[in-house]
């Protein structure tokens, strides 16, 4: 869907939303989110670099806020490419129930 437009921060913030949905049905929150493997594809415009900002730019929106302030234990890692040429990020979580 809408997850392949845009540069690694609004990306990062659409996929992010997407889990936070994904979650909601279950009951859970971000703030239940324990574990996060990041996939950074190289952008283009930042000679093929991760856009690490970017990402964290995105990610400051839902973790480590007033309203939300949990942190999960994260690793990021810069990869070649993803399924659509146009992804940039890929975000896997591990959520736990209280």
């Amino acid at each position: 869907g809408g997850a392949a437009y845009g540069d690694t921060k609004a990306q990062t913030v659409s996929v992010l939303n997407q889990i936070k949905q994904q979650l909601a049905t279950l009951g859970l929150g971000m703030g239940d989110v324990v574990k996060m493997q990041v996939f950074l594809v190289g952008d283009p415009a930042m000679g093929g670099k991760m856009d690490f900002n970017g990402f964290m730019e995105g990610y400051r929106q839902f973790f480590g806020t007033k309203e939300q302030p949990n942190l999960p234990a994260r690793s990021a890692f810069q990869i070649a490419a993803l399924g659509n040429p146009l992804y940039r990020v890929e975000i896997e979580v591990v959520a736990v129930r209280p």
